[in-house]
């Protein structure tokens, strides 16, 4: 794994994100802003669903 590699967000995982997750809160962040939560293969479904329940899931996009 490269230094500078971009890792996965979800807790204690060190492998490397292949998807971003951007998101908002819609009463904290203007419409236009994007926060983003990086994803390996194995926790995207679960980053995105907990995201995507509380209504601030806007793109899933691979990292490029």
């Amino acid at each position: 794994m490269r230094v500078n590699a971009l890792i996965c967000s979800s807790k204690g995982c060190r492998e490397p994100a292949k998807w971003q997750l951007r998101w908002n809160n819609p009463k904290l962040h203007e419409p236009e802003r994007r926060k983003t939560w990086l994803a390996c293969d194995q926790h995207r479904e679960r980053l995105s669903e907990f995201l995507d329940t509380r209504g601030f899931l806007r793109e899933t996009e691979p990292v490029v």
